[in-house]
């Protein structure tokens, strides 16, 4: 690989939407010509290992107490070797443990879409260099919403893959059990050709799904009118596949009757809670216990022993991550493979579930943490489930998406179905977005 850097100035920083830590370029050093991710940059979260440099997991005492790498991430190779540029690391929550986006030490990336709106985290960075126009395409991390979330704020399209379906060697772990190599892209045929980089799938031709399940219950989730999210999916189906593969279904009660073990995460007394759907709400309690869990046995050791500088919000999780005790672990896994297995069987070979990315707008710059914890319960509920955040245009000024899910092992089949949505989906986002709801 041929190199070259420079330090990110405060300056710079400012002229690149805050989204990198440090700019350097890192180019194939075999002739790219005929490669499918050819003349395309590239920006990678600063979780991933870069050879010689130091991975700063977005805070600096974890930078100040780390060695530099001494090899690149796999997934990193896999994007050179397919003829990528890459231009710099990009800017990350602390330790990856929030979906705002929001950063003390390094300051917030500057969303391209909404300025006066937090970008979304915890790859802030790599969102908004591609919402920016910065780069082609970006790499991120998800365990809990991490690319999805940022994709939904700043517009653009975030692909979380099958877990393990992509090596996470090489990146810094935040619970293994759901961490995921991601990506974002501005283009449907950008994140197909990268996907397929990085999940080593040939190029196959598109099939047409079986079904398109829309989640009600999920969309009432969502502060946005259930029918300016779910309206140009349904009619973008009804025009390439026919209206008959659209069904409607609950997914709370489909869980709550195929995951037996989620029983002793379900509180009594949220039943009528108008942001609660009990069952999901149960999977997002284990679902976090479980992450709380390995972020524990992964990172304690070095929190209790550096007493690192985190922003606040950061501070209170990991400390309640430091408490966490052993205490229903094994449920948990039970939740998780009972809830893989019932996504299965509802899917089969190539159905698709729709869910709002996302349960409302992005929020405000430096919104309390307080007068979150509505939409931070609504938001896992969704997030424990979702693969492909699609943008949807705007609504209210701010933006919209859409999440589509196939079963595990279908990342190929995904990527080729947004590429065959997409453009009938922006015609109809144009007519949506003249509608008053």
């Amino acid at each position: 690989m041929l190199r070259s850097e420079s330090s990110v100035t405060d300056m710079a920083r400012d002229s690149d939407y805050g989204a990198f830590m440090e700019k350097f370029l890192l180019q194939p050093s075999s002739s790219a010509d005929v490669l499918p991710l050819n003349a395309l940059t590239f920006a990678v979260k600063d979780i991933f290992d870069m050879d010689g440099y130091v991975t700063g997991f977005g805070n600096p005492d974890w930078l100040r107490t780390h060695p530099a790498a001494t090899s690149t991430a796999p997934s990193v190779l896999a994007v050179l070797s397919q003829g990528a540029t890459c231009v710099g690391k990009s800017v990350m929550d602390e330790m990856a443990y929030s979906i705002y986006g929001e950063n003390i030490h390094y300051g917030t990336p500057r969303n391209p879409c909404v300025p006066d709106r937090v970008p979304g985290g915890s790859s802030s960075g790599s969102a908004v260099a591609v919402g920016a126009k910065l780069v082609d395409f970006a790499l991120g991390s998800d365990t809990g919403g991490s690319v999805r979330v940022p994709a939904s704020y700043c517009g653009i399209l975030g692909f979380r893959p099958s877990h393990d379906a992509i090596s996470t060697a090489g990146v810094i772990p935040m619970a293994q059990s759901f961490d995921t190599v991601g990506w974002f892209a501005r283009d449907p045929v950008i994140l197909n050709r990268v996907g397929r980089a990085l999940l080593h799938l040939p190029d196959v031709g598109p099939v047409s799904p079986t079904q398109i399940i829309i989640a009600e219950d999920c969309f009432q989730l969502s502060t946005i009118p259930t029918d300016r999210i779910t309206r140009p999916l349904v009619k973008s189906v009804e025009k390439l596949f026919g209206g008959h593969l659209v069904k409607h279904a609950v997914l709370g009660d489909y869980v709550k009757d195929k995951v037996p073990s989620l029983k002793p995460f379900t509180r009594k007394g949220n039943a009528d809670q108008d942001y609660n759907i009990p069952s999901l709400a149960a999977l997002s309690s284990a679902m976090r216990l479980l992450q709380r869990h390995e972020f524990k046995m992964n990172h304690g050791e070095w929190v209790r022993t550096v007493k690192p500088d985190l922003g606040p919000w950061i501070a209170e999780r990991v400390q309640e991550a430091l408490m966490t005790t052993d205490d229903n672990i094994d449920i948990c896994h039970s939740v998780k493979t009972e809830l893989r297995t019932a996504l299965t069987a509802l899917l089969a070979d190539s159905g698709v579930l729709a869910v709002p990315t996302v349960p409302g707008p992005p929020q405000k710059l430096l919104t309390e943490a307080t007068s979150l914890e509505t939409f931070h319960a609504r938001a896992f509920s969704l997030l424990s489930i979702a693969g492909v955040s699609i943008p949807l245009g705007l609504y209210d000024n701010l933006p919209v998406a859409i999440s589509l899910l196939a079963k595990r092992g279908s990342d190929g089949f995904l990527l080729n179905l947004v590429e065959t949505l997409y453009d009938t989906l922006k015609e109809e986002i144009v007519i949506a977005e003249k509608k008053s709801y």
